[in-house]
């Protein structure tokens, strides 16, 4: 008809093809590649030589020298233990309160899922002047401490209490909203079948989890092995005894000991390539256990 000259009609349900104007010609797309591998060029990879060529710049001698001297030694112990207490007792409570968010419902839920965020909004030198408080000499509990000779602060379990404040909210946050997502049908089934509580969690929940739980455990340790801020401040900075890698690294750049500060970084450097790795690795056996899973029983797929 005259009326409908020049149009196409769309049958119904059919897919909107996409307007060639909104393609973006090549040189737009040529222009926005080079700039993103610009910004990486700038921001990541030329840091990551540049560390290791100041490691390197006095030989091979003296970068394993620096990170054999005792003081490195015990900055990298320490960094380990704080690792090896935090993150396990932050999968515990991730794991708990991930749980009690995404199956049940209360009274506080939402100040819980606030709590959870408050180091993200909290600076870490703000978190650790909290401790002082807290536990310091002066602080409300200095006192009381001190009579039953205790230490907190300026010693290592002040250093694995701010170490975890600042990395508590990791696993937590990855596994709230996968568990959300999956709903409390299967433990609800697994119930009816009459399962205990401690059979629903490692034969239903656990394996629907797992892949979420290694993400947010490899994030956690990432930055336990790095935080700087608040371990900062309750450390008190002594030699051998409670310095981490990253306020060992901080001493020696401040002594000008360039090659040794840039030597030890370095290990600090791979931590994060290894934590890229393995974060790589997680998400890939995710796709591909969900791609086998949609191959199975495509209704998945939604």
């Amino acid at each position: 008809m005259a009326g409908t000259t020049g149009l196409r009609l769309q049958p119904a349900g059919a897919p909107a093809h996409r307007s060639a104007t909104l393609i973006e010609p090549p040189l737009v797309r040529y222009v926005l590649i080079m700039i993103t591998l610009l910004f990486l060029a700038l921001f990541l990879v030329l840091p990551l030589v540049a560390v290791f060529t100041e490691g390197f710049r006095k030989g091979i001698q003296a970068y394993g020298a620096a990170l054999i001297e005792p003081d490195t030694l015990s900055a990298i112990w320490l960094t380990l233990i704080t690792a090896l207490v935090a993150v396990p007792l932050n999968v515990v409570f991730g794991v708990s309160a991930a749980w009690a968010i995404a199956k049940f419902d209360f009274r506080g839920k939402s100040l819980l899922i606030t709590l959870i965020d408050l180091p993200f909004a909290v600076s870490p030198v703000i978190a650790g002047m909290i401790f002082i408080l807290l536990f310091g000499a002066q602080g409300w509990l200095g006192a009381w401490l001190s009579e039953r000779d205790i230490q907190i602060v300026f010693a290592v379990p002040g250093i694995i209490l701010a170490t975890m404040f600042c990395t508590f909210p990791f696993v937590a946050r990855e596994l709230i909203p996968l568990m959300q997502e999956q709903g409390p049908e299967e433990e609800e089934a697994a119930r009816v079948l009459g399962a205990s509580g401690w059979q629903i969690f490692f034969r239903v929940t656990l394996p629907n989890i797992k892949w979420g739980l290694l993400y947010g455990v490899i994030l956690c340790n990432a930055r336990a092995m790095g935080e700087f801020g608040a371990v900062s401040v309750v450390s008190g900075h002594i030699r051998g005894l409670t310095n981490t890698l990253p306020l060992h690294i901080e001493i020696l750049y401040n002594e000008y000991n360039f090659a040794a500060a840039f030597a030890v970084a370095s290990l600090l450097t791979l931590l994060a390539l290894v934590t890229l790795v393995a974060k790589t690795a997680v998400e890939w056996r995710h796709a591909r256990e969900l791609r086998v899973a949609i191959s199975l029983d495509p209704r998945r797929a939604a």
